[in-house]
């Protein structure tokens, strides 16, 4: 299982959101590249990264900030945040970006999701981003009359190579993850799935360790590991038995 820490970006900073709310931005730092390096150091060699403007404006917003990264970070870069056109992701994978995540854009053009993954063979993740139930888009601004499990089902096929699964009402808020529903949904689905929102420290790590086999390909983490609540070498050594 794979321990992706995050690295979320606004305005160039290095930010955790509660709950997709960019007025409730906590803000870590402001060289991205120069965290990157400290969880490279720490033994990641995978790192996801949301461009949150981005996400908003339908477009990239800090570009520099991740080019910045894609420099530094000497392992696979993950990075969602409005990437809504062909020409941005095959930027973005010209750029050296090891995979791109596709939300938005996932439930309102899904022939669009297709013929990137067809373009590009396991680079393209798919976000399943939950409020109660329900696909939330446009940075989690809005929410869909789409259940995440009819959604994860419209790309089992499409060849795309996982799906990221976030429960936004736990996001940025030290919950815990939720577990009951990314096993739900890991079991539901053909394609692996990756958790996201609210982990708040080991035993996540190891609650969903357990469940590799069921489909879990990984957990991002980001709030737990600026708040110091998680250590990512432990977690990553935790990951690796899995």
């Amino acid at each position: 299982m794979i321990v992706f820490p995050a690295i979320d970006l606004k305005e160039g900073q290095v930010v955790r959101l509660a709950e997709g709310d960019m007025a409730r931005a906590t803000v870590y730092g402001d060289d991205p590249a120069a965290q990157s390096l400290l969880f490279a150091e720490a033994g990641a060699q995978f790192l996801h990264v949301v461009d949150l403007d981005g996400a908003f404006a339908g477009k990239a917003q800090n570009r520099s900030a991740v080019e910045a990264i894609l420099e530094a970070f000497p392992g696979h870069v993950q990075l969602g945040g409005g990437i809504r056109t062909p020409e941005a992701v095959e930027g973005w994978f010209n750029l050296g970006v090891s995979r791109v995540v596709i939300g938005t854009a996932a439930l309102k053009d899904p022939e669009f999701v297709r013929t990137m993954a067809r373009e590009w063979p396991n680079g393209i993740v798919v976000a399943v981003d939950a409020r109660d139930g329900m696909v939330a888009t446009e940075g989690w601004a809005e929410v869909s009359d789409v259940s995440i499990i009819d959604m994860a089902r419209r790309f089992e096929d499409a060849g795309v190579a996982s799906l990221l699964f976030t429960d936004i009402g736990r996001d940025g808020l030290l919950k815990g993850c939720n577990i009951e529903a990314t096993v739900d949904l890991a079991r539901r689905t053909a394609l692996p799935v990756i958790a996201s929102g609210g982990v708040k420290g080991l035993d996540d790590i190891r609650l969903l360790a357990i469940h590799a086999s069921d489909g879990i390909e990984g957990v991002i983490t980001g709030r737990a590991l600026y708040d110091g609540r998680l250590d990512l070498a432990s977690a990553i050594q935790m990951a690796d038995k899995a």
